[in-house]
């Protein structure tokens, strides 16, 4: 999976972001960081056991519970990036929809979709993990460094 450079910059990133939510980010923010990385490692060993080219059960489930999770955060949260992280796994859901309804999209255009619906979280969990930092920082909670 973490064979191209691609990839390792990818896994960059999604370190580097879920990382920054989980020091940086208030309760949601580290819950959706958390999710995300998870789901990602689940995801990798997924598609490290059953291969890429036929309906991957296993990661329609993990992605559904995400979703669950990103919507939950909705609910609960007062933040707003929660509802844009849902949007974009909302998509991911719906992309594997379409592979189980036959619909014979591209492969290739799949995991397209799965990969930049993922960035799209993440900059999503981003942006709520510096905002979160920020307000702290502005009411005094947070020493800034």
């Amino acid at each position: 999976m973490l064979e191209t450079i691609a990839a390792l910059i990818g896994a960059g990133v999604m370190v580097a972001i879920g990382l920054f939510a989980l020091a940086k980010g208030g309760r949601p923010e580290r819950i959706g960081a958390g999710t995300m990385l998870s789901a990602w490692f689940l995801s990798i060993l997924t598609q490290t056991y059953l291969g890429y080219a036929q309906i991957q059960w296993p990661m329609f489930l993990i992605d559904l519970g995400v979703l669950g999770v990103f919507i939950a955060l909705v609910w609960k949260s007062p933040r707003t990036w929660p509802v844009w992280a849902a949007a974009f796994q909302l998509l991911t859901v719906a992309s594997h929809v379409m592979v189980m309804m036959k619909l014979k999209p591209e492969i290739s255009s799949f995991y397209t979709v799965l990969n930049m619906t993922a960035y799209g979280i993440m900059i999503a969990i981003a942006v709520g993990a510096f905002f979160a930092w920020q307000e702290r920082r502005a009411v005094g909670i947070e020493d800034p460094e």
